[in-house]
């Protein structure tokens, strides 16, 4: 009895120091755990990214496709992987954002080539396509990894749950 008590005793403080090393990891991981320069990088890249969306929607709105091109490529371009960032920052944002943030990341600035190819080849409803896509994947990703920034999508979550 005393060897099962000590077997139980010894697991538990197992199991509750692995779950606490898992916690401490969580932590390390993601968005807020990058350093201050890449964190300031990427929040560059957001806010220009923010500017130009805006942009987008005024020069769509008075026909001005090729002024839509030349702000969707800089989007694809400004993707934060492909800047002058240094080996041991790239290392630092795949070591500590998920391949999920990657994943989404790649696919919107692929959608913002895709709405410079429509708007270089004045295809209104494409632009209008591929406009949307972009605004879905800020919105998705915010949702998923910027709810400390974007609070209001903590409360949408409860909202749109699906019930019966």
């Amino acid at each position: 009895m005393k060897h099962n008590l000590s077997s139980t005793i010894l697991t538990s403080v197992l199991i509750f120091l692995t779950c606490s090393a898992t916690i401490t990891n969580a932590k390390d991981v993601g968005v807020e755990s990058l350093s201050i320069e890449v964190r300031e990088i990427l929040t560059k890249e957001m806010l220009a990214i923010d500017s130009a969306m805006k942009e987008i929607v005024s020069a769509n709105s008075s026909g001005d496709t090729e002024k839509v091109a030349l702000i969707a490529r800089q989007i694809k371009e400004s993707f934060i992987l492909k800047q002058g960032l240094t080996k041991h920052q790239k290392h630092e944002l795949h070591s500590k954002l998920s391949s999920d943030f990657i994943s989404q990341d790649k696919a919107f600035h692929y959608m913002a080539g895709m709405l410079e190819h429509a708007a270089t080849n004045n295809k209104p409803e494409l632009i209008g396509f591929y406009f949307l896509k972009l605004f879905e994947a800020c919105s998705s990703c915010h949702q998923a990894y910027a709810k400390h920034r974007f609070t209001k999508f903590s409360n949408q979550s409860k909202v749109n749950e699906h019930t019966h």
